[in-house]
């Protein structure tokens, strides 16, 4: 968590320091952006199963996605693994983004996005898992796309308060 807080916070202070300081406007054009990308993504999952999220996770040695607290995939390749294994024993995902999406652009290829989910998983069994949560991720643009850097999902623990 300490390396992330320092890392995010190197790319603030780098992207200010070389000047990249984004105007009112192109900052909107990026929370534009990155919200259309938000909506692809929630469209390519409930459409393409959990295959779709492989190519929205940066192929980047820096990728890595934490799940309540703790890191869940290391690496880029980590998720790749767990994607195909959970091809094979999802039938379906429906993917929804809360109204409550945020973006804070930080430069044009980068921003964070948070918001709340619901997400209905269908295992090949036929068994249904409904899950409600929050999302945060970093986001890079790269060739003209945007994909995931890294995230977190959270889902409220039983009993917990």
């Amino acid at each position: 968590m300490r390396t992330s807080r320092w890392l995010l916070l190197l790319t603030i202070i780098g992207s200010v320091g070389c000047g990249s300081h984004l105007t009112a406007e192109r900052a909107a054009k990026v929370e534009d952006s990155v919200r259309a990308y938000a909506r692809t993504v929630a469209q390519d999952v409930t459409k393409d199963g959990p295959s779709a999220w492989r190519k929205h996770f940066e192929d980047d040695p820096g990728f890595f996605m934490a799940v309540n607290g703790q890191m869940a995939l290391p690496t880029s390749a980590a998720a790749t693994a767990a994607i195909q294994n959970l091809a094979h024993s999802l039938k379906s995902v429906e993917l929804q983004w809360g109204e409550d999406l945020r973006v804070d652009p930080l430069t044009q290829d980068l921003a964070v996005m948070a918001s709340s989910y619901h997400e209905r998983r269908v295992s090949t069994s036929g068994d249904t898992v409904d899950e409600n949560g929050f999302f945060t991720a970093v986001v890079e643009r790269r060739g003209g796309h945007w994909q995931i850097r890294n995230a977190h999902w959270s889902a409220p623990v039983p009993g917990a308060h």
